[in-house]
């Protein structure tokens, strides 16, 4: 069939097996360009088919030659129906994987679930033995709890006060001003179990208890905080209260693997185009400033540039890993640089639907939101037949 992106709202409904393919060998491309990491060598990935977990598998494998299981929960193809874009970053990843003679296999599923821990934990034993590092970046927007069975959703609200700002449809380059009503108790609440750090903790205590975590293990789980024009809505919204939970839980699972010489870490990462940030007002405007500014100092950043630069600047560089005053990695550091910074407040105030073409990059937001599923890479021949039928290696 062809493939094209067929977009609504903030969702492409479709993907593309042989570009997504191509964003994979992409990535893979990058980590070995920038040479060996002394780093894991058994590692799991819990959210590994997108974003910075697909990028902490890619160089976990190709930057340290790690074995990897991959979790995550993905929709595979059907006739004449696109997989999402993660089941076909997965097969390609696999594929490659095996090409470079390194283990890789991975479960489909709903990691929140003791099922899929359990499942986890025998391939490990059967497979591995134990695992060096721990990656959790999960995304989900809703989070059936193992115990309760209770199915919590999270919000995007402020705390507080109603929120009201400019922001930008990136499809239409549209600025218009937005107005987001403030959170409730339980909105919190829900927020937090799903985007909080218990389910970290809970995967943690698991892998601990069946004994499949090696002597001096590591876990990192992902963050961000971004900057005073999205805070109210962002770091001090709803999505803060859940970040700041899941920043504590490092310090309560370190404590937990004391015994074993482990330890937790939250990376605090950098703004980036995913399908959820392009949903969540003001922050496309916010991102559309920044790419233009941060690609005309030569500091840009994508996944697997920021996570290539963790393990082999932060994490796995040899010396003691360097937090802030909160116990936090920064790899949001060039991006929350003082002149960065200061840049974007004075162009937010200039921002309309007529200057933004120039004051921001939106080519390079629609660019990148595109790849997400598999569209615009160069060296696809979007226009011609692609077999949908892609399936993932190690599940069958």
């Amino acid at each position: 069939m062809i493939i094209e992106p067929r977009m609504r709202g903030f969702i492409c409904l479709t993907a593309h097996p042989k570009g997504c393919e191509q964003n994979v060998k992409n990535q893979i491309e990058y980590v070995k360009s920038k040479g060996k990491i002394n780093g894991p060598k058994r590692v799991l990935v819990i959210g590994a088919s997108t974003g910075f977990g697909l990028a902490s598998r890619i160089t976990s494998a190709f930057g340290s030659d790690a074995a990897t299981i991959g979790v995550f929960f993905e929709k595979a193809p059907a006739e004449g129906k696109t997989a999402s874009p993660g089941w076909y970053n997965s097969a390609a990843f696999e594929v490659e994987a095996n090409k470079a003679g390194l283990y890789a296999k991975s479960i489909n599923g709903d990691a929140f679930s003791n099922e899929v821990k359990q499942q986890t934990i025998d391939m490990i034993k059967a497979d591995l033995g134990q695992v060096d590092l721990v990656v959790y970046s999960l995304a989900s927007p809703v989070r059936q709890h193992p115990v309760t069975g209770v199915l919590h959703r999270s919000t995007l609200k402020p705390i507080g006060s109603t929120f009201t700002n400019k922001t930008v449809d990136f499809h239409t380059g549209n600025v218009t001003s937005v107005s987001i009503e403030p959170a409730n108790e339980e909105d919190i609440a829900n927020t937090v179990v799903v985007m909080g750090g218990e389910d970290w903790s809970m995967w943690m205590d698991a892998l601990k208890g069946a004994g499949v975590l090696a002597e001096g293990a590591t876990t990192v789980a992902y963050s961000y905080i971004g900057p005073e024009v999205t805070e109210a809505v962002y770091r001090k919204g709803t999505i803060g209260r859940a970040k700041d939970h899941l920043e504590a839980t490092a310090f309560e699972i370190t404590d937990k693997l004391a015994d074993i010489k482990g330890k937790a870490y939250v990376s605090v990462n950098k703004a980036l185009v995913t399908q959820a940030s392009s949903a969540i007002p003001v922050i496309p405007l916010y991102i559309s400033l920044l790419y233009k500014i941060m690609k005309a100092e030569g500091i840009h950043e994508g996944c697997i540039e920021q996570i290539q630069r963790l393990f082999s600047e932060r994490l796995y560089a040899g010396h003691v890993v360097p937090t802030d005053d909160k116990g936090r990695i920064r790899i949001d550091d060039w991006e929350m640089r003082t002149d960065v910074q200061e840049k974007i407040a004075k162009l937010w105030g200039e921002s309309t639907t007529e200057t933004l073409v120039e004051l921001g990059d939106l080519a390079g937001y629609k660019q990148d939101f595109l790849n997400l599923f598999g569209f615009g890479f160069a060296g696809v021949d979007y226009q011609a037949d692609t077999n949908e039928m892609v399936m993932i290696p190690s599940i069958k």
